[in-house]
């Protein structure tokens, strides 16, 4: 049973199971951009125990809490792309305006003793941007393109022709922003010592990097939906599959 675990990819555990994502975001292993990954290379990336990290997943599978017994790997698509887009694209759109007005309070009372605060700034300026155009392809051309296989399906109709030919194409862009996002973030992780707040910092700073941190964690979970789950079914729900 441990053998068949490591060598699974982190993304295959991930979708399976989705309350062991939190036991990814912990440790800080990659499961949405590097979730190709098998367990065994993950861990070794990771620089974790492999056999603690399969004892931690085999107790978060035994876990029931709401909303993580979700399993959107057979969920109808069109379900989905709803879903990402109320929880997630809502959730960035809501946190980004308050926290560009978090790192504005800081980087004017802290900056000049913590100038990564600055750093921290324009990537995330960068990411919200990119985001921002991101998400309106998303909900103006590639979701609605996925609905619409998702109905073709549901009443056994040929796919729908779209003006970009094949799905494959507008995902292998979204996954690069995804990727571009990844690195991002890393950086930002990497420039606030793992957003851990300098001792005797104020409330706004800690308030900033706990929700710098909560907007990480959520876009991780957002990249999973799509390009573990979401995309490579619509991939293959346009080649004749389910």
């Amino acid at each position: 049973m441990m053998t068949e675990i490591t060598e699974k990819t982190v993304r295959e555990i991930a979708v399976e199971c989705p309350a062991t994502v939190r036991v990814f975001e912990t440790l800080g292993i990659d499961y949405c951009c590097g979730g190709r990954k098998s367990l065994r290379d993950a861990c070794s990336s990771a620089d974790v125990p492999l056999e603690r990290v399969a004892e931690l997943l085999a107790g978060a599978a035994k876990i029931k809490e709401a909303g993580d017994d979700t399993l959107w790997g057979t969920a109808w698509l069109d379900t989905l792309t709803a879903h990402i887009i109320g929880k997630h694209h809502g959730y960035v759109r809501q946190e980004v305006p308050r926290l560009k007005a978090l790192l504005a309070k800081v980087m004017d009372r802290h900056g000049v003793n913590h100038p990564e605060v600055r750093q921290i700034d324009s990537l995330f300026a960068a990411i919200a941007q990119e985001l921002a155009t991101h998400m309106l392809k998303e909900e103006q051309v590639l979701f609605p393109h996925i609905d619409r296989l998702a109905a073709a399906c549901r009443g056994h109709l040929e796919p729908p022709p779209a003006f970009f030919g094949t799905v494959e194409r507008p995902i292998a862009n979204m996954v690069a922003d995804h990727d571009d996002a990844g690195a991002v973030l890393a950086e930002m992780r990497r420039l606030s010592n793992g957003y851990a707040a300098p001792e005797g910092a104020c409330p706004t700073f800690r308030a900033l990097y706990d929700g710098l941190e909560g907007f990480e964690r959520d876009l991780h979970q957002h990249i999973h939906l799509e390009n573990n789950i979401l995309f490579p079914r619509a991939i293959e729900l346009e080649r004749g599959g389910r």
